[in-house]
């Protein structure tokens, strides 16, 4: 008789830089790799976590969720277990918690919102490398703030979609898009129903092109509607973009 499995939710953060993204790569280091290896070496199970989605190679997570099935059970409240596996990963990946949920739930088809930051260091700062996009140029943020605006109006993000990408549609619901300043820092923080891949990265780049004075946020809202990559902006770099929130229904929780 085949053991029922157990579903777990794995919460946990990660610096990006030493890491070709989330998804496990051949002869590359990836976050997933390094996880299920850890759970697999604990566990003593072939272990197989499937994450919330894919982060580009140097992107960090504050916040990030991943699933897996093991024969264990009450992995949730062993404090020990959680306290090993943190000290068998990298010392720039921590598993902050361990939730059993129900079986079908799916750390990456069941999320319901995605959240994302990217920072932008406006002056020199050492503790600030590799963790922000460091941009000392002059940036008029009134003139990025009104382009962010313009992203509530649409819901087909072609124009900051990765060339060449397989999903199936372009289309994201915004809920939130809007840059703050603190100290010498700009924050842009973007909430959505999901995410196409470079899409953040491409869309940091076009509203600094609007910071700039390159383009006009009604110009801005003009290449969101030629749904033409070509014509947005460089992507902004990979060390200044954090996931910052993944949400769920209470459906997936026991």
């Amino acid at each position: 008789m085949k053991m029922a499995l157990n579903r777990y939710f794995i919460f946990l953060s990660y610096r990006g830089t030493n890491y070709h993204g989330w998804q496990i790569q051949e002869n590359a280091a990836s976050v997933q790799g390094y996880i299920n290896n850890a759970l697999s070496i604990l566990l003593k199970e072939d272990i197989q976590t499937i994450g919330a989605g894919r982060t580009d190679t140097g992107v960090h997570a504050r916040f990030y969720v991943a699933h897996f099935d093991s024969m264990a059970s009450h992995l949730e409240s062993d404090s020990k277990f959680l306290h090993s596996l943190n000290r068998i990963l990298p010392n720039d990946i921590a598993i902050h918690q361990i939730k059993k949920v129900k079986p079908d739930a799916n750390a990456r088809f069941d999320a319901t919102l995605r959240g994302y930051e990217y920072v932008i260091c406006r002056e020199k700062d050492p503790f600030w490398i590799g963790l922000s996009w460091f941009y000392d140029a002059q940036l008029n943020v009134e003139h990025m703030q009104l382009a962010a605006q313009q992203l509530f109006n649409y819901t087909d993000f072609t124009s900051f979609s990765k060339v060449g990408s397989e999903t199936k549609t372009n289309n994201c619901q915004i809920y939130n898009a809007e840059w703050k300043e603190n100290g010498n820092l700009l924050i842009f923080t973007i909430e959505a129903n999901r995410f196409l891949r470079n899409m953040v990265r491409a869309m940091v780049g076009t509203l600094i092109d609007a910071g700039r004075g390159k383009i006009t946020p009604e110009e801005f809202a003009q290449i969101i509607e030629k749904h033409d990559r070509k014509l947005a902006g460089t992507s902004a770099p990979a060390e200044g973009l954090y996931l910052t929130r993944i949400e769920y229904p209470n459906k997936c929780f026991i």
